[in-house]
C-alpha cells in the first residue's frame, strides 16, 4: 500500500510540475523518476518515513486533562474567552 501510494504521488507531482512550473518560472519539464526522487527527497528533508505522532506532548495532554476537568460552567466561560 505505500510502495503504490509513493508510485500515485510521484505520478501526480509530475503532472502538476509540468502543467504548471515551466510556463510559471521557465523550468524544465521533469520526468517520472526525477518526480519520485524529490518526493523522496522532500520526505528525507521536512519529514520523516514513520507514522506521523500523536499529540501526545505534555503541554497537550496536560491541557486536555484539565479541559475535562472543568465544570461546564468553565468550559462554557473558557470557550467565550478564546473566540473574543
Amino acid at each position: 500500500m505505500f510502495i503504490t501510494l509513493i508510485f500515485v504521488i510521484s505520478g501526480v507531482l509530475m503532472f502538476l510540475w509540468n502543467a504548471i512550473l515551466p510556463d510559471l518560472i521557465g523550468v524544465n519539464s521533469i520526468s517520472y523518476w526525477q518526480s519520485m526522487g524529490l518526493l523522496i527527497l522532500s520526505r528525507i528533508l521536512f519529514g520523516r518515513f514513520s507514522k506521523p505522532e500523536r499529540r501526545t506532548s505534555f503541554p497537550y495532554q496536560k491541557f486536555k486533562e484539565k479541559f475535562q476537568n472543568m465544570s461546564f460552567e468553565e468550559r462554557e466561560k473558557f470557550r467565550e474567552k478564546w473566540k473574543s
